[in-house]
């Protein structure tokens, strides 16, 4: 009796543990340069496909008329408020990274090869950005 009470408590911690290694979620971004919180993405899934939105702006520069004057595609004009700056992302067979989307930095409009992996069982999110051989990786902070 007790080792299935056992086994049910183990196995439900494991599946909480499981359902946090995923980037969907809400998570806290950070100023590279001065280490200020940005902004607040919250990661959505559909149909296996990743997407993450500006959900809230950190900054005490920012303003709530701030648009993407940087983009160069249909995020052109858009406020950064709401802006869809994850698109595409997949879960790579086999491991747990989220890969084959794109991230756009609103701040230059450019778009970035994304690849996306849970670290710390689940409580931080490494994103990283790439052109070619060049790229840099933030850590993200899960917020919820």
């Amino acid at each position: 009796m007790y080792r299935a009470l056992i086994a049910i408590v183990l196995g439900a911690s494991s599946l909480s543990a499981m359902a946090q290694s995923t980037p969907v979620g809400l998570w806290r971004s950070f100023d590279e340069k001065t280490g200020e919180a940005k902004a607040e993405v919250r990661v959505v899934e559909a149909g296996g496909v990743l997407s993450g939105k500006i959900e809230k702006r950190l900054l005490k520069t920012a303003r709530p008329e701030d648009v993407c004057t940087e983009c160069s595609d249909d995020r052109k004009g858009q406020p950064l408020l709401g802006l869809e700056i994850i698109r595409g992302a997949k879960k790579a067979e086999g491991r747990e990274v989220w890969e084959g989307g794109k991230i756009l930095d609103p701040e230059n409009g450019r778009n970035y090869t994304l690849k996306m992996t849970p670290v710390e069982d689940g409580k931080k999110l490494e994103v990283r950005g790439s052109f070619g051989p060049f790229g840099r990786t933030q850590t993200w902070v899960r917020i919820q």
